[in-house]
Order: structure tokens, then sequence, then C-alpha cells
């Protein structure tokens, strides 16, 4: 039932990567439209060659059927780091499914979530601004305020067949069971789950399955401690989209398959830690003066204490988390396969990546909170749609997930509202622009973003060569140098000869707040 492509098939072509070019924020607007303009003529004059050739091919009087935009299978885990895809570097964990989506597709390995938390990260991404742009900075927010339409929406606009499965987590999914949607968020077919054993009776249509199955989740998880592979919610999500997929339609469709795993509890089938040899796995990033760097940040909001390694069997850990990522990639398969069988996959467009990251035990800290190591803030990001795009290409580029809505825009032949600031990925996609350059720096803010512990505030930006991080309203920060200490150990922030650095990207990291102000209803008159 959970086949997965054998490793022997994927081989992946690695492409170099490379430093940053400089821009100021006016100069990056014009080249920017000027590049993607330019990406998007090319793409659509592909388009247009194939409605040409259409056309030249119908009888005559009759009119030719425009091509079809492509369908969008978008993938996003929840709590996923970068690091946890075989194909990339992670020589102990087994993804053949996500490997062979890194060979047909453009990986970016320097993707940066734009809050380490749920409902502002994925706030950003669904519209292409920042989560202070569009009034969502907090988990259990009371409702999605509408400052922003939803790229879903735009594109159900458009005419495209939208459904979802799993978690939408763009308000408060505690209080109120199920979460209050957005007044138009374009699905039709809205399989509801935001984590598996939440809501039970109230909403969550996974249990609701269970239980018309014979099973009851909680019995399960008691006999077990786990939910069997079949019966988990990783693979009920994967079962609604392949039932999505195979669904009689002529037009485009988009799915969004949004599962809750990796997220903790980290309680996969043990069948799947038993893969592990726990013994030999690298364990957590650590060093003994963790524990006082991260005493000197007890003021600043995180889900955990800074705890060594050996207190809570950090491999062990490891092994729980990853094998979750390894039970979803089996997913990722099943769903490959029925776009195969169904003759999709050469018109489907295939996004996978996460929400934010977990720690995992790096620097003493597990699950995630107010910080902006890269285990927290960088994720995976492998668009692939072998048809247009390039393949197995790996860009080192600098992106933010707010550059997913105008991607997709652009796909869709729609235009990029001045209001959004991502940035569209299309020219890399397509092979107009260096794939080693695309963003000067990418940011990520926490605002009062968790409810318990102290109402921190604190923004990130990260540049190619330094990472700085602001905890407002405590003189406190961290500095990093990424490309001397990528581990993000030695914390630079009072360090006097770093002191132009670390003035420089504050002034930059103001700016750049200040420039993604919503400053209201567009303007109609001089005064």
């Amino acid at each position: 039932m959970h086949e997965r492509i054998k490793a022997s098939q994927l081989a992946v072509h690695a492409q170099d990567g490379g430093c940053q070019t400089l821009e100021n924020r006016m100069m990056g607007n014009t080249r920017r439209k000027e590049t993607t303009m330019e990406s998007r003529r090319s793409f659509i004059s592909k388009v247009a060659g194939g409605a040409a050739a259409m056309a030249t091919a119908a009888a005559p009087g009759t009119a030719a059927t425009p091509p079809r935009r492509p369908n969008i299978l978008w993938i996003c885990t929840d709590q996923q780091r970068w690091d946890t895809i075989h194909a990339l570097g992670n020589e102990h964990i087994r993804t053949p499914n996500l490997d062979a989506l890194v060979e047909t597709g453009v990986t970016f390995t320097h993707a940066y979530c734009q809050s380490p938390i749920c409902t502002p990260s994925r706030a950003s991404f669904l519209t292409g601004m920042y989560p202070s742009t569009v009034h969502a900075c907090m988990n259990g927010n009371e409702r999605w305020d509408e400052a922003a339409p939803l790229i879903t929406k735009t594109l159900a606009d458009a005419g495209y067949d939208c459904g979802l499965s799993g978690k939408l987590h763009l308000s408060t999914a505690q209080a109120h069971e199920p979460e209050i949607r957005p007044k138009a968020d374009g699905y039709r077919r809205f399989w509801f789950s935001h984590s598996p054993g939440q809501g039970i009776g109230q909403g969550n249509q996974y249990t609701d399955w269970l239980e018309s199955e014979g099973h009851d989740y909680k019995a399960l998880k008691q006999k077990y401690g786990y939910l069997p592979a079949p019966l988990h919610q990783s693979t009920w999500c994967a079962d609604r989209a392949i039932d999505f997929i195979r669904e009689e339609r002529s037009g485009s469709w988009l799915f969004s398959l949004n599962c809750f795993d990796p997220h903790p509890p980290f309680d996969p089938p043990q069948e799947y830690v038993d893969r592990f040899d726990v013994a030999a796995l690298p364990g957590p990033l650590f060093r003994e003066a963790d524990l006082e760097a991260q005493h000197r940040l007890r003021e600043i909001n995180f889900q955990t204490k800074p705890t060594h390694p050996k207190q809570f069997n950090g491999r062990l850990h490891q092994a729980k988390y990853w094998a979750q990522i390894e039970l979803i990639d089996e997913n990722v398969g099943r769903i490959l396969r029925a776009l195969e069988e169904t003759g999709q996959r050469d018109d489907t467009l295939i996004i996978f990546t996460s929400d934010h990251g977990d720690m995992v035990g790096d620097h003493g800290l597990r699950a995630k909170g107010c910080r902006f190591y890269d285990g927290l803030v960088r994720v995976p990001l492998i668009i692939s749609w072998p048809e247009r795009f390039r393949q197995g290409l790996r860009s080192e580029a600098l992106v933010e997930l707010t550059d997913i809505t105008p991607t997709l825009l652009d796909v869709a032949g729609l235009p990029i509202p001045e209001t959004i600031l991502g940035k569209s990925l299309l020219p890399i996609l397509t092979g107009a622009a260096d794939p080693r350059s695309h963003r000067e720096f990418v940011r990520s803010a926490f605002y009062r973003t968790l409810s318990r512990g102290p109402q921190s505030y604190a923004t990130m930006i990260r540049t190619r060569r330094h990472k700085l991080v602001n905890y407002h309203g405590h003189g406190l920060g961290e500095l990093f140098d990424m490309e001397n200490d990528p581990g993000e150990f030695d914390n630079l922030w009072d360090d006097p000869q770093h002191a132009e650095v670390r003035f420089e990207l504050m002034t930059r990291n103001f700016d750049a707040l200040t420039f993604a102000v919503d400053i209201g209803p567009r303007r109609i008159g001089r005064y």
C-alpha cells in the first residue's frame, strides 16, 4: 500500500550556487519587474506557440481551444525543517519520492519562512505579504482579518477547482472547533483536520472517517501509542488528495495537502522508528555553551526550556522526527502514482514546502518559539513541473515563502498586484534568470505570536553572509556569520569588530519593516 520509488531511479543533478548580487529596494523593484516580465513573455510565448499549433491543426471555421493552465498540487507539511531530505544531504533519512521531486524540479536550498510559527507563516505564503501587513501575527487569533485575498481564492476566481485536506490555520483552531474559515478561501472541497486528535466529533473529518471505518482514535492511540500507517492522518490527507485528483473535470485544479506531521508529539508508527540505527544518528547540533547562551535569552518566549540532549535522548528524538517524514514521503509517492495513472503528471505543477521548522534539540531547544536558527526558519521548497521548468536544478538564492503567491500568479498568467511583497520565482524556474540570485536578504518576525509565556517581539534579517536577530525591548540580539559558522554557535552581537555589520543590518532591517507597513486603502485624490 505504501510502495516507494526505488532509490536507483533517482539521479539528482546538482547545480553550482553562489553569492547574491546587491540591490537596493527601489532599483530592485524595477529590475525584478523587468526580469519577471521578460520571463513571463518567454513563458507565455511557449504556451502561445502551443495554441498556435492547435489553431493550425483545427478544422477550418472552428476555434482552437486555449491551452490549460497547469494543475497545482501544493504539499505543505507542518514544522519540517530544511535538512530532512535524502537527496539534499541527509544520508540518514529515506525520502525517495521527495528525491524524485528534487530530480524533476527546482530546489531552493535557502528558502525562509516569514515567521517560525504556524498562522503568521501560512498567512504570508497564502497572500504573498508579510504577517504584519495582513494583520496575522499571532497563533490563536479570533478570525482571519480579510486584509488580503488568498491565492486560492484568486485562482478559484480564475477558474481553478480548489480542494484542501488537513489544516488551514489562518485563525484559532482551539477556541473554535473547527476553525472558522475565511469569508472566501476558494476551496470547493474542504476536508478539515487541524491535528489528528483534536476536535473529535466537532468537525475533525479525519476522526469522522476513522469512526466510519470502525475505529476509535483514542482507543488506537492508547493501544499502540501511535496510529498505524494506513489509519494515520498523513495517509488520510493523501487519500483525500488522490480522491480529488481522480475527480472528473474539464478545467485546472489546485489541491492543498496540509498534513499535521512532522509536528510534535513525534509519535510515528513504531516500525518507522525501528528503521533507524539510533546510536548512529548525528543527534542535535549542540555545544555545552548553548545552555548559557539560551539562559541569556530566558526572558524571550520559547515552548521548551534549554536542556542537554542527553536528558531527552536527542538521537531518539531525531529518529522519531525523521520517521514521521518518511511516512509523509511514502504518501507523496502514492499521490505521484495517482497523477501518473490518471495521465495528469505532465500537466501538474507540484510544490513541496513547510510552514516552518523545529529545533529538534539543536542548541538544547525543542519545538518552536521566538528564535530564528535555520532549524526553525529555513524550510524545504521544491517546485516541479517537468514540462515547463528546469529539472534537477538546486538554486542557492535567498528566497522567501512570500514568493510562492506571485509565482503562481505568474504561472497562471494573472496580474501581480503592487501590494504583494513576494517576488516571483518564475524567471529562475524557466531558466530566464541566474539561479544564484533572487533576493539581497530575507526576513522573518515574531510579534507576540504565542499565547503562553513572555509576549516577545523579534525580527530577523539574513543576507548571504550574515544573520541578525533583534529581540526588541530587551537590548539583546544575535549576529551570526553564516559562512564561517553555519551551525550558529558564535554570537557576534557584542563583538566590536562586527559593530559596523550589526549597524548596517539593523538599518536595513528597519527599512524593510517600514516598506512593509500596511498604509491603508488606496489613494484616490491629492488630499
